[in-house]
């Protein structure tokens, strides 16, 4: 569907000239017109045209059993009051011209309480599997026990035009005055060198502020969209996937929604509701011979963010945190050296925490209590990322490397002959 809504927007030279918007999804691709004027005349022009698109398959329409119950949605904006905004960047086409493209990458935004409350932090908790990443302002996380603002998950090169665009949309949009106090918003990053022309530093604020102004709650797009758009999971395209689950508690019934950036793992590791797919789909692999001697089994990282309305204080989300690890294993993944595998979580309850007066009335779920919570986040973790390659499409980025998503019709025949194939 990308590739052919890319093929309507450009010119009569081939290059890439509108963008647009749908859903919680804006794709941006390099107008010659002014950032915002450009996604306005796009919102008109293909509206009609996004209306019409069939929505895609996710892994549970193909057959793939998982455990748990999801949302409505089966999204990390089925936790109330969380809204995500996604921006997509595609451009040319052929050799890599380093600050001019190809470009595959892009921008996602996950608003924990939304655009309405963006100043009421969240108790939030942190954890690196493997530290070859980048998520900023984690230390203060870690200090205070609190996130103001949203997370943010974009490329390696990016973190740094996308951290300093939080600042500025905050204070414009709001009109807050910080006066001696201070932002230290949370950026993730993934690499996408592989497909995109990342050192061209293509991500500008107008597409964070984008991302965050179009954030949004109800379904969100999957696949090569967002900061996931030039992500590579198992060797096949990756990218954005999310997920959900229902818990049940004595105090009542909560949800648990994972929002994943997937660029880890290699094809052989690849194991999908049990069934070992990568080693029956040995072909086609994302890497060529002249990565291999320099990185060997270690390649790609992966961004995670957890969300809940369930009342937790920031040492339990830490826990849950943590928890998002058994989710990845549960695809394969091993955490290779150089694979940066950093997660955070949040809480949407206990609202006005962060107040500098008085003394905030809070809730928690025992510590005995949370062992559900924990299976719900390796549940949705698992599914985050499965969605992730289900909804990815074939990419072909810099140099004309090729990237194949996952054959759903052979994905459905492995899982059929492991007897895992899963009936309506």
């Amino acid at each position: 569907m990308l590739s052919q809504l890319a093929s309507v927007l450009t010119d009569r030279v081939g290059k890439p000239k509108l963008g647009f918007v749908s859903d919680n999804n804006i794709m941006t691709l390099h107008s010659t017109l002014p950032g915002r004027l450009s996604l306005g005349l796009a919102l008109l022009s293909f509206a009609a045209l996004l209306e019409a698109a069939p929505a895609k398959p996710r892994a549970r329409d193909l057959g793939v059993p998982f455990s748990g119950t999801p949302g409505t949605f089966n999204a990390i904006t089925d936790v109330p009051g969380v809204e995500v905004g996604e921006v997509t960047l595609i451009s040319g086409e052929g050799a890599l011209k380093r600050g001019v493209g190809p470009v595959r990458t892009g921008v996602t935004a996950v608003l924990p309480r939304g655009k309405s409350a963006p100043l009421d932090a969240v108790f939030a908790g942190w954890f690196a599997l493997n530290g070859n990443g980048e998520m900023t302002g984690t230390t203060w996380v870690d200090e205070s026990g609190l996130m103001f603002g949203p997370v943010m998950i974009t490329n390696t090169e990016s973190v740094g035009v996308v951290r300093d665009a939080v600042i500025s949309w905050s204070l414009e949009r709001y009109h807050v005055d910080l006066g001696d106090t201070w932002q230290l918003p949370v950026v993730a990053e993934t690499s996408d060198d592989w497909l995109n022309d990342m050192d061209g530093f293509h991500v500008k604020q107008e597409h964070a502020y984008a991302a965050l102004d179009g954030a949004k709650s109800g379904p969100v797009a999957e696949g090569n969209v967002g900061g996931g758009t030039g992500m590579i999971c198992y060797e096949f395209k990756g990218g954005t996937g999310t997920a959900s689950r229902r818990v049940k508690d004595p105090s009542g019934e909560y949800m648990v929604g994972a929002l994943v950036q997937s660029n880890f793992g290699i094809r052989e590791q690849l194991t999908v509701a049990g069934a070992p797919v990568g080693l029956e789909l040995p072909g086609d692999k994302a890497y060529d011979a002249a990565l291999r001697p320099h990185h060997g089994n270690d390649v790609g990282s992966i961004i995670v963010v957890i969300a809940t309305d369930a009342p937790f204080l920031p040492h339990q989300l830490k826990r849950l945190a943590r928890r998002v690890s058994m989710g990845i294993a549960r695809t394969g993944g091993t955490a290779s050296n150089s694979s940066g595998e950093i997660f955070i979580a949040f809480s949407t309850a206990n609202s006005g925490a962060a107040a500098a007066t008085g003394v905030p009335a809070l809730k928690m779920i025992p510590n005995d209590r949370m062992t559900p919570f924990f299976q719900a986040t390796a549940e949705a973790t698992e599914e985050a990322i499965i969605n992730a390659l289900v909804a990815a499409e074939t990419m072909t980025g810099i140099n004309d490397r090729r990237v194949e998503a996952l054959p759903h019709g052979r994905l459905q025949a492995l899982l059929a002959k492991y007897n895992r194939l899963a009936t309506h």
